[in-house]
């Protein structure tokens, strides 16, 4: 049954060649950039990165254009939390885009959009006001916005490894890799300083001159980090010490990911939540959700709009996204990413032994850190051929991102617990 398939492979090698047609159709068309960064990858690992061409997706599986089906170890980056193609979500957005796809944003709202703002308000843990946007860039951008209006400060501390998007405003704060910035450095927020993830020490820098503090309460792209027990306490009693607004990015983490509703429960109370990914169901739509208090610093509503979309709060995506929170919650995702994460964590850890450095996670946001970045980038290619798909993170790719589906059976993560100790024998 699609979507809770084992790996089926029917082609002779992987890309097949129905994807390698989609391939060279995509160099004569696509920014050359992305190819060009595929063949680069190739070169330093030794492995071919020629991608898959997907056709269908449902659950944990994707079929590619040869007919291949494939297990989904990334979760479509995160986004297919409910799993592809949910039925609630289709359903919905089936729905809503017969009665009313579009309306006028900001100025004659759809039901669809209060409903959700409703929903998200219920799902926080404070009373909230919510900006919304179409990706978790948006979110970024609307949360650093909203922190120099509270405060009157330009002054933005963020953390070496942070990802946060690479739209103007968030590539700015963006610490995963600065090749990021450095081409667009000139045209950047100049105020912005970077602290190591995890160090206590370092949180002296941040003193009256910063206005925002914007950190991931589980590095993501970052290679998948949690940091110390505590020092996400201290990241908010430095920032309130010094009078700055903290911004919690939660667009990876949030909605069950950590096996925690949001990442930051228990660990430290923000003024603003960005949230994006899982919340459309596989749609794109992100919210950057404020306390009142903070979010009054937008001032006199009868002043121009200074920050709004064309697209923002759309009526299919806001529909989708009440569809995966009920998925979620009558599903209990949330409950089963800690049991079932906790679980699978150990078989892996298990499993590899000394042939990962560490097997770290919380819920079903697990990293398996190896040696180098060119081993990884074997093993997901290896892995790829034998139809489960991954990613690497973190610093020079060494770490496999493993964010399935939060409704992915647990046969299929004992399969590939058992698949990747001989993967990593054969990139060895």
């Amino acid at each position: 049954m699609l979507g809770r398939q084992l790996p089926s492979i029917i082609t002779e090698r992987v890309p097949g060649p129905a994807s390698e047609r989609g391939v060279e159709r995509l160099a004569r068309t696509e920014c050359p950039s992305l190819t060009m960064r595929r063949a680069r990858r190739a070169e330093r690992s030794g492995a071919a990165h020629d991608p898959i061409v997907w056709v269908e997706a449902r659950g944990a599986n994707v079929v590619d254009a040869d007919g291949n089906v494939f297990v989904d170890l990334i979760g479509a980056f995160g986004v297919c939390a409910v799993g592809h193609a949910h039925p609630r979500v289709t359903d919905a957005v089936a729905r809503q885009a017969a009665r009313l796809p579009h309306a006028l944003g900001d100025v004659h709202p759809s039901s669809a959009k209060l409903d959700l703002l409703d929903r998200l308000a219920a799902w926080l843990p404070f009373d909230a006001r919510i900006v919304l946007g179409l990706n978790g860039a948006d979110a970024i951008a609307a949360a650093l916005k909203t922190a120099v209006l509270a405060t009157g400060r330009p002054g933005v501390v963020a953390f070496e490894g942070g990802y946060h998007g690479l739209m103007y405003g968030p590539l700015a704060i963006c610490g995963s890799h600065p090749g990021f910035r450095e081409p667009f450095a000139a045209q950047l927020n100049p105020h912005v300083r970077f602290l190591p993830y995890g160090d206590a020490a370092a949180l002296e820098a941040i003193d009256g001159t910063v206005g925002a503090v914007v950190v991931e309460p589980a590095l993501g792209r970052g290679g998948l980090v949690f940091p110390p027990e505590g020092w996400l306490a201290q990241v908010e009693a430095r920032a309130r010490a010094a009078g700055a607004v903290v911004i919690v990015d939660e667009i990876l983490t949030g909605f069950g990911r950590t096996g925690r509703r949001f990442a930051f429960e228990g660990q430290l109370t923000p003024d603003l939540v960005c949230v994006g990914k899982a919340l459309g169901g596989g749609l794109p739509i992100s919210a950057c959700a404020g306390t009142a208090e903070v979010m009054a610093a937008w001032g006199d509503p009868d002043r121009e709009a200074i920050h709004t979309a064309t697209f923002a709060g759309y009526p299919i995506g806001c529909a989708a996204a009440c569809a995966a929170l009920d998925a979620i919650e009558d599903e209990g995702l949330v409950e089963r990413a800690r049991a079932v994460g906790e679980k699978w964590r150990e078989r892996l850890a298990r499993a590899l032994g000394s042939r990962a450095r560490e097997v770290r996670g919380r819920g079903l946001m697990i990293g398996v850190e190896l040696d180098d970045g060119a081993k990884a980038s074997r093993v997901v290619q290896a892995a790829l051929t034998h139809g489960w798909l991954l990613l690497g993170a973190g610093p020079g790719g060494r770490t496999l991102q493993l964010t399935p589906p939060l409704t992915i059976d647990e046969a299929l993560l004992d399969a590939f617990s058992q698949v990747l100790p001989r993967l990593l024998d054969e990139a060895a």
